[in-house]
């Protein structure tokens, strides 16, 4: 089976206000890519990956009318995608949700949040994600209150041959400092959404943790927008989120090679799965972004990873029509898992 997280830069551009595809001459939200475009170029990487589930990473937005089950079930059908069935958790007010599409014939997926709805400051328990977590972010003695601007996707999934597992759809990510008026305030904002994220983290870790004690294997899909190198502010804190869902040092961890090859490495060549213009350095930054982390169960599985990059894989790179398709779609690349489930 095939598994892959794709992160889609502003996909909700490519519906209107009911939910329908609206695939025009009208500017995208890609810089210089229209709607059509980006819509056939989409298509074109969701037939080639043929993937049994998607999780999508900015999926369409749901609202008082639009709903992002309704768009991406269109999307897959105005495309004759096999993963046509889809599946979202709690919607959020970003306009970026997570969700996943997935081939009905060969999986199930249900949306099963854990955790109490109401947590206690003072509580042992993980609560669910739509909540409240509560931990001491600067050292005060005095929790903080931390919550998901995108709370993540929990699913349990059974493959049509009847193994079962539990699916985390994540993404992460720090606030860049808008509206501070100095460098400093700038500073100080950035260490604080930096802090913000790492409680994330830690929060999603927990779930992960007390899924593995209850002996269940598990998959982390989606952008965590964090790594080294990535963030100038990095060195103040012990660990990056990556190192904390993954578990790093501690006896279960969740493996991801790409991941396990950029943590070993702070110089030198690392895979990378998005790929950003600077403008004001007029030049391109590329980073890696997307994991899809299993647990030592689906990793005795030997599986397989991916990363769909258009000038890195030679397959993508040797297919022209893909290899466009693949810069035009998104600022992200799809990441896909080979597993026999």
């Amino acid at each position: 089976m095939r598994f892959a997280t794709y992160n889609i830069e502003w996909f909700t551009h490519l519906f209107d206000a009911t939910g329908a595809v609206e695939a025009n001459g009208d500017w995208s939200g890609r810089q210089d890519v229209h709607k059509d475009q980006q819509f056939h170029a989409l298509g074109l990487v969701f037939k080639a990956m043929d993937a049994d589930a998607i999780l999508v990473v900015e999926a369409p937005d749901s609202g008082k009318i639009r709903r992002t089950v309704t768009a991406l079930e269109g999307f897959a059908q105005a495309h004759g995608l096999r993963a046509n069935r889809a599946v979202m958790g709690f919607s959020n007010d970003t306009q970026q949700e997570i969700a996943l599409l997935y081939d009905p014939n060969t999986l199930t997926a249900k949306h099963d949040p854990q955790g109490p709805e109401t947590a206690q400051p003072d509580s042992p328990d993980i609560p669910r994600f739509d909540t409240e977590f509560h931990i001491d972010l600067d050292v005060d003695d005095q929790p903080d209150t931390v919550v998901f601007s995108k709370p993540p996707l929990e699913l349990a999934i059974e493959t049509a041959s009847g193994f079962q597992f539990r699916l985390l759809g994540a993404h992460l990510k720090s606030k860049a400092p808008y509206g501070t008026k100095s460098p400093e305030e700038a500073m100080r904002q950035s260490i604080a959404n930096r802090r913000k994220q790492l409680a994330q983290a830690i929060w999603l870790r927990g779930r992960v943790e007390n899924l593995l004690a209850a002996g269940q294997p598990v998959m982390v899909l989606g952008d965590l927008n964090d790594g080294p190198g990535l963030d100038e502010y990095e060195h103040l804190f012990g660990k990056s989120s990556v190192e904390i869902v993954m578990g790093m040092g501690e006896d279960r961890r969740l493996h991801d090679p790409h991941a396990r090859l950029a943590l070993q490495r702070r110089i030198g060549v690392v895979p990378t799965t998005s790929r950003f213009f600077i403008r004001h350095e007029n030049r391109y930054l590329q980073a890696l972004l997307d994991y899809i982390m299993v647990s030592d169960d689906l990793q005795a599985r030997k599986p397989k990873w991916r990363i769909w990059h258009p000038l890195d894989d030679p397959d993508c790179w040797a297919t022209p029509e893909l290899r466009d398709a693949l810069v035009t779609a998104s600022d992200h690349f799809p990441v896909t898992l080979d597993i026999d489930l």
